[in-house]
């Protein structure tokens, strides 16, 4: 047993290893490669120095967050009623600074390559063409990819090694891999809120201001705003999306190991989980090599065949290991199915956000009688496809838990994000192409490097859509297991605990947790708001205070843009992510633990809507703006792409801000309604004592 256990992990983290290996390498290649365009140079360096800026200053900020949590989870573990409870205690804290450090490692290193990949894309366009633009782009998402898989897997199977070695039980690393998960859940919150809101504020600014009101291109360079929106690229789909799925892949194993450990499984069945992501990371970097051997004229088909490779290799590695490794063939049907309910997700996102369907060709041709009926046209669009997402997220529940019963849920989990590294390495590149495209456009590139890296973000918006879709997906059976758990672990303490419906402290829960992803939606809304107002009067004023702007016989003020939106996201990130710490929190200690189950259950019932609802929403209205841009209903500056415009600029924080926010909110919750559970059933909860109170009069 010993030998096999050492044998395992020490196999898993040589592939973790490796793959960071690989990732040193072709950074260092991406960032090599000669740019020898002064002009290009300039934009970069704009890009560059804003975005780590950016980056530094929030980290700057979630580092007394970090500190203080990590000091919370010390001191609780040396409470006797505590002492052993999952996810507290000094070592947990420990893990919880290593998941912090290791999140925001990812999201750097992925901040860092893309805003270098951004320029070399565009000089490839040029003198390569499609091929070479398209291998820069990919490498820089690769950088990103596999970062997130090497970073998660290393910190996870690097502290089950220690543990172990230390305590000699298989089961004592899971009780402090909760802490490790918490603290990668908390940056990626930090990260994806604070990145969405940057993102859009200067997004929103940017197209309301340049494109309607002066009729000036996307990306102009008259534009104050165009380098800050081309920085909120980077900071909310890099390095926010390297934050957030490093948290859920993370997440995805924990939540396996917890269900192996509650459900009283083998120590074979602890270990296949993270066996099936060692596998799932060399697949991975298999993908990406293999991508970036060729030329390809296609990016769809160069992306979608290395998501097809990962996933078979995967596939074969599971049955392989199911009949030789754990002995039991059912439980390899759970991954696979994982791995398909994947696939399916993101085929829906695709067919109801890409302009090759009709959804998005609709809302386009909607356009043509106005702004309203865009509007209502995308609305329809995002919410029916809550219903194809659903029936493959509830066919997969379904096979996942007949054939291994609760820990096959968490298995399939683990299934669809075990190629993490290539699935973020297929959406990294999209807002590298989309830079790429800003930066043709403000030096004055020719007209053929704009078109191919037009049609490299059209392809980036659609990989974007279908990530969003992995998301939501694995956010979903994850959050699923850890609720599991968390009901498992209260039954440890209370014997016969259940979540029943006729318990009113259930009820309220329910309520409660089916409105917290609506009040946070609305507040990282708002804060975009605000922040665009901000960028809006700025870039009108820049425009009526010098008029040699527009003529282009003057440069605009970019850094004072740039500023606005970093002081506004990280002004306004705050009360969201305390909402989605504090909410669990309070909920426990006033409902006690069978209301913080009911508000666990209405929070992802509500949240997996909600984020559907507004991923496929934004990325339809995106994709038929670019539709009307390509030439269609009248192309470019027509009252129809003004219509189009709207439609994009109200998805904006829908897609991108509020929406990638809900799958880290209701696996936070669940974390954190974990660790208190040995807090919440040696408390008397709020609503005990006023019901006793009652029953006195």
């Amino acid at each position: 047993m010993e030998q096999t256990i050492y044998l395992s992990l020490s196999l898993v983290a040589i592939a973790a290893i490796i793959t960071l290996c690989f990732v040193f390498v072709l950074f260092h290649k991406v960032s090599r490669l000669k740019i020898g365009d002064k002009k290009v140079e300039e934009i970069q360096g704009y890009i560059h120095s804003g975005s780590m800026t950016f980056l530094s200053r929030e980290y700057k900020l979630i580092i007394p967050f970090v500190l203080g949590v990590g000091a919370l989870l010390a001191v609780l573990g040396f409470i006797p009623a505590l002492k052993g409870a999952e996810g507290i205690g000094w070592q947990a804290a420990i893990c919880f600074v290593i998941g912090a450090c290791f999140s925001a490692a990812a999201g750097w290193i992925g901040m860092s390559i893309a805003t270098k990949a951004n320029a070399r894309t565009a000089i490839k366009a040029k003198e390569e063409g499609m091929s070479g633009a398209l291998k820069v782009a990919f490498s820089g998402g690769a950088v990103l990819g596999l970062s997130v898989a090497g970073f998660g897997l290393l910190g996870l199977v690097g502290i089950f090694i220690v543990v172990y070695l230390i305590t000699g039980d298989i089961h004592a690393p899971i009780q402090i891999l909760t802490g490790y998960s918490l603290g990668c859940s908390l940056i990626a919150l930090f990260a994806r809120v604070g990145g969405g809101i940057y993102t859009k504020a200067a997004d929103v600014g940017a197209d309301l201001v340049g494109k309607l009101e002066a009729g000036i291109p996307e990306d102009d360079p008259r534009n104050p705003a165009t380098i800050a929106d081309n920085v909120g690229d980077n900071v909310g789909d890099i390095a926010g999306m390297g934050s957030d799925l490093t948290e859920s892949y993370v997440g995805s194993i924990i939540s396996c190991l917890t269900m192996a450990l509650f459900t009283g499984l083998s120590f074979k069945h602890i270990l296949f989980p993270i066996l099936i992501c060692g596998v799932g990371i060399i697949a991975s970097l298999i993908s990406v090599m293999i991508v970036r051997s060729r030329n390809w004229k296609d990016p769809h088909q160069a992306l979608n065949i290395s998501t097809y490779i990962a996933t078979g290799i995967v596939i074969v590695a599971s049955v392989l290991l199911a009949i030789f490794f754990l002995g039991e063939y059912k439980y390899m049907f759970s991954v696979i199915i994982g791995l398909v309910a994947g696939i399916g997700v993101g085929f829906v996102a695709e067919l109801y956000t890409s302009d090759k369907y009709s959804s998005v060709k609709a809302i386009a041709k909607e356009s043509q009688t106005g702004h309203g009926t865009n509007i209502i046209s995308g609305l329809g669009v995002g919410m029916r496809s809550t219903w194809l997402t659903i029936a493959c997220l509830g066919a997969a529940i379904a096979l996942a838990y007949f054939f291994g019963g609760a820990y096959g849920i968490a298995l399939a989990a683990v299934g669809m994000l075990c190629t993490v590294g290539i699935t973020v390495s297929v959406d990294g590149y999209g807002p590298i192409s989309d830079n790429a495209g800003g930066i043709a456009e403000m030096s004055g590139m020719p007209s053929e490097v704009r078109s191919i890296t037009d049609k490299l973000d059209a392809v980036g918006n659609t990989t974007a859509a279908i990530g969003k879709g992995f998301c939501i997906g694995s956010a979903t059976l994850t959050s699923l297991a850890f609720i599991v758990s968390f009901i498992e672990s209260v039954g440890k303490y209370v014997d016969g605990f259940s979540i029943s419906l006729s318990d009113p402290c259930v009820l309220i829960g329910l309520l409660i947790g089916a409105m917290l992803p609506y009040l946070f939606s609305a507040m990282t809304i708002g804060s975009v708001g605000r922040a665009a107002n901000k960028m809006v009067e700025e870039v009108r004023k820049q425009f009526e205070n010098d008029p040699d702007i527009l003529t282009g016989k003057s440069v605009p003020n970019y850094n004072r843009c740039i500023d606005i939106s970093t002081k506004a996201s990280l002004r306004e990130m705050i009360a969201p992510g305390l909402l989605a710490i504090l909410a669990p929190i309070a909920v426990g200690f006033v409902l006690g633990a069978t209301g913080l189950g009911g508000m666990l259950i209405g929070g992802l019932v509500s949240a997996i809507m909600l984020a559907v609802f507004m991923a496929n929403a934004g990325g339809a209205w995106d994709n038929a703006k670019k539709y009307v841009e390509a030439g269609n209903f009248g192309g470019k500056g027509s009252e129809t792409h003004k219509a189009s415009i709207t439609g994009d600029t109200v998805g904006d924080p829908l897609k991108d801000t509020a929406g990638p926010a809900m799958d880290i909110l209701i696996k936070l919750m669940s974390v954190i309604s974990l660790i208190l559970v040995p807090v919440l059933v040696k408390v008397t909860p709020l609503w005990d004592v006023i019901v006793e109170f009652f029953a006195k009069l």
